[in-house]
């Protein structure tokens, strides 16, 4: 992988907190422009932080993140955020605002036109948050982070809180949506199922540490015991036909 193909890389990078308690150590990867990297692991292994860490919500303690091939703490926090979508399994979408508002909010503040980015205007324009699936709500929070045409897309667990044939359903949406884009994609699950159906490649992470950078089918080859534990949730899955 080139540098000219790089849209994000990690160099050294660990993040303690104050209290000497360590989120991540010694990561190094890159991420490359137009794949989706997903970032699995356990609750507490440094997936979001990780995640954090590009869009600048927190500063490596030590190492160095780049995006665009620039450290992020050299670029201003708000002009790196509107480079970056980002969207949480809360959604996050403002409850007073309709559809549209929500959508248009980063178009509106690069003082562009709102658009509705595929979405039926007529059908959820002015329609509120609080009229709205979980799906629907969720649709729209991608909606909106690709509102302003972001390089780079973070997800964080974004469709963890749905009912399973929800999430199938906006999984498969997302897959499309992934091939006709092409953007560069940072997804974070802790559902390896999830990791198959979306990942270019998986980054598998345990108390802190990377334990395994490659496409998905590495994960099922790899002797280490978490890439086992995880294999084997992924064939239990298969087995009982609840993979997505």
């Amino acid at each position: 992988m080139t540098d000219d193909q790089t849209a994000i890389e990690f160099r050294d990078v660990s993040f303690t907190l104050p209290d000497g308690k360590t989120l991540l150590s010694n990561l190094n990867l890159r991420v490359q422009a137009g794949e989706t990297l997903v970032l699995l692991g356990r609750s507490g292994s440094g997936k979001t932080t990780t995640m954090k860490l590009i869009n600048r919500l927190i500063d490596p303690t030590a190492g160095e993140v780049r995006v665009e091939r620039k450290p992020t703490v050299e670029w201003d926090p708000i002009r790196l955020r509107r480079r970056i979508g980002y969207v949480i399994q809360e959604v996050g979408l403002f409850p007073h605002l309709t559809v549209e508002e929500n959508i248009g909010v980063v178009p509106r503040l690069e003082g562009w036109e709102p658009r509705m980015v595929g979405l039926d205007a007529d059908r959820f324009a002015v329609r509120f948050p609080r009229e709205l699936s979980g799906g629907q709500r969720q649709r729209i929070g991608v909606a909106r982070a690709l509102a302003a045409d972001p390089p780079v897309i973070l997800l964080d667990e974004p469709f963890g809180a749905l009912d399973p044939i929800t999430r199938r359903e906006i999984q498969r949406e997302f897959k499309t949506l992934q091939q006709e884009l092409k953007k560069t994609m940072v997804f974070v699950t802790h559902d390896i199922a999830e990791a198959f159906v979306l990942g270019t490649r998986i980054a598998l992470l345990k108390d802190g540490q990377l334990i395994l950078l490659d496409v998905p089918q590495a994960l099922l080859q790899s002797q280490h015991p978490e890439a086992r534990a995880f294999a084997e949730c992924f064939y239990d899955a298969q087995s009982s036909g609840s993979s997505v």
